[in-house]
C-alpha cells in the first residue's frame, strides 16, 4: 500500500524534472545555437559571398561581446519582470536572431542580431540554472546542474550534424531550420519553469563592495580565468573554418570535427569534476591549463586527423570542463564565507567574458590582417594558458593562496 504522502512527491519529482528540462533547453538554444551554430556556418557564409572571411569573424565576435552584455544585464532584468518571463524572452529572442538572419541583408543588420543572440545565452546562462536549481532538492542538484549544463555540448553536437544538411537547401533554409529547432525547445521549456510569487530580489550583476574579493590569490585566478576564455576562442570561432577553407577539406569535413568538439562538450564537466574530487581544484587546475594548451596549439604544430581530433575533443571539453574547476577553486579560497564566494564567483564570470569578448575582437582582426591566418591564432590562444599556469604557480609561491584541498 502506498503512503498517503506518495502521489505529492510524484508530482513534485516530475515538477522538477521538468524544470530541469527547461533548464537543458535554455543552455541548448542559448548557448548550443545561438553560439556555437555560427561556427560551422561560417565557410558557407564566405562561400556564397553573403560576407568576405574578416566580416564573417568580426560576427562571431559580435556574439560573443553580446553574451558579456547580456550577463551583466541578467539580473537586473530579473529585477523588473519575474524569471520565468525573463527566460522566456530571451529564448525567443534567440529564435528570433535565426530568422533575422536567414535573409542576405546588409553587416549592421547581421551584426545587430548576433549581438541580440548573444545578449540572449548570456542572459539565460546566468539565470535558467540558479533558478531550476533553487527548486531542486540538496541532493539532485548536482545531477540536475550536469543536466542543464548538457545543453551545451548537445547544441554544438547537434549543430556540427545539422548544419551541413540543411546547407544543401541553402543558407536561408539553414538558418530558418535552426530557428525551427530553437523554436521547438523554447515551447517544450515554456511551461517548465518553476512559479515565483513574486520579482526575483537578486544581487546585482556585480558586488557593490571591494572586500577581500580581490585578494591577490583571487585576482590571479580572475585573470587566470579570463587568459583561458582568450584560449578557447580559436577553436570556438575559427575551427570549422580552418578545416574547412584553411585546409581545404570542405564543410562537411570541418562540421564533423564541430561535433566532436560538441560530444567532448557533452562529458567535460563530468570528466573534471571527478579529476578535481581525486586531487583537488588547484591541482586539477593546473593540469587542466595544461593539457589545454597542448590542445590549443596541436593544430598549428600538425594537421592530421588524429591530431585535429584530439585537439576537438579536448578543447571541446574544456569549454564547459573549466567552469566546474575555477567554482571549486574559488570555493577554496573562500571557505568560510558564503558573500565572498559569491562576490568572487560573480567577479570570476566577468572576467571569463570579458577575455571571450576582447580576444574575439582581437583574433579577427589578426585574421583580417594575416588574411586568414590561422596558425596564429592557436598558437596565441596556446601562450595564454602557458601565461595562465605562470600565474597561478607565482601566486602559489608568494603564498597568495592557501594549501590546495580536496574537492
Amino acid at each position: 500500500m502506498q503512503p498517503a504522502g506518495a502521489p505529492t512527491r510524484t508530482v513534485r519529482e516530475v515538477s522538477v524534472w521538468r524544470a530541469t528540462l527547461a533548464g537543458l533547453c535554455a543552455s541548448l538554444v542559448g548557448i548550443g545555437l545561438a553560439r556555437f551554430a555560427y561556427t560551422p556556418l561560417i565557410p558557407a557564409l564566405i562561400a556564397a559571398g553573403w560576407f568576405a572571411p574578416a566580416e564573417a569573424a568580426y560576427l562571431g565576435a559580435a556574439n560573443l561581446a553580446g553574451y558579456l552584455a547580456g550577463a551583466l544585464l541578467a539580473r537586473r532584468m530579473a529585477q523588473h519582470a519575474s524569471v520565468a518571463f525573463v527566460l522566456r524572452a530571451n529564448m525567443l529572442l534567440a529564435t528570433a536572431a535565426f530568422f533575422a538572419c536567414a535573409v542576405p541583408l546588409p553587416f549592421s543588420w547581421f551584426f545587430c542580431w548576433r549581438f541580440a543572440a548573444g545578449v540572449a545565452g548570456g542572459a539565460l546562462m546566468v539565470l535558467a540554472a540558479p533558478t531550476v536549481l533553487a527548486h531542486v532538492p540538496p541532493a539532485r542538484r548536482g545531477l540536475a546542474g550536469g543536466a542543464i549544463f548538457t545543453g551545451v555540448g548537445l547544441g554544438i553536437a547537434a549543430s556540427g550534424t545539422l548544419v551541413p544538411l540543411l546547407l544543401r537547401a541553402g543558407l536561408s533554409a539553414t538558418w530558418c531550420g535552426l530557428g525551427a529547432l530553437a523554436l521547438v525547445l523554447t515551447v517544450l521549456a515554456w511551461g517548465g519553469w518553476p512559479a515565483q510569487r513574486t520579482r526575483a530580489t537578486v544581487a546585482p550583476a556585480l558586488p557593490t563592495q571591494r572586500p577581500a574579493s580581490f585578494r591577490p590569490a583571487l585576482t590571479a585566478l580572475y585573470v587566470e580565468y579570463a587568459l583561458n576564455a582568450v584560449a578557447l576562442v580559436p577553436h570556438m570561432v575559427f575551427l570549422v573554418d580552418f578545416v574547412a577553407r584553411g585546409l581545404e577539406r570542405g564543410i562537411d569535413v570541418g562540421s564533423q570535427y564541430w561535433v566532436l568538439f560538441g560530444l567532448g562538450a557533452v562529458a567535460g564537466p563530468l570528466i573534471t569534476g571527478h579529476v578535481a574530487d581525486r586531487i583537488g581544484f588547484a591541482r586539477a587546475l593546473r593540469l587542466a591549463f595544461v593539457v589545454q594548451a597542448g590542445a590549443v596549439a596541436l593544430p598549428a604544430i600538425t594537421v592530421g586527423a588524429g591530431a585535429l581530433a584530439l585537439s576537438s575533443l579536448v578543447v571541446g571539453a574544456m569549454v564547459p570542463g573549466i567552469v566546474p574547476l575555477v567554482i571549486g577553486r574559488v570555493h577554496e579560497l573562500t571557505p568560510h564565507d558564503d558573500r565572498e564566494r559569491q562576490a568572487g564567483w560573480s567577479f570570476a564570470t566577468v572576467a571569463f567574458a570579458l577575455g571571450q569578448a576582447a580576444a574575439a575582437y582581437g583574433f579577427s582582426f589578426l585574421f583580417a590582417r594575416t588574411g586568414g591566418g590561422h596558425a596564429a591564432l592557436f598558437a596565441l590562444g596556446a601562450a595564454a594558458l602557458v601565461l595562465a599556469l605562470a600565474i597561478d604557480c607565482a601566486a602559489a609561491a608568494l603564498g597568495g593562496a592557501p594549501r590546495p584541498g580536496r574537492g
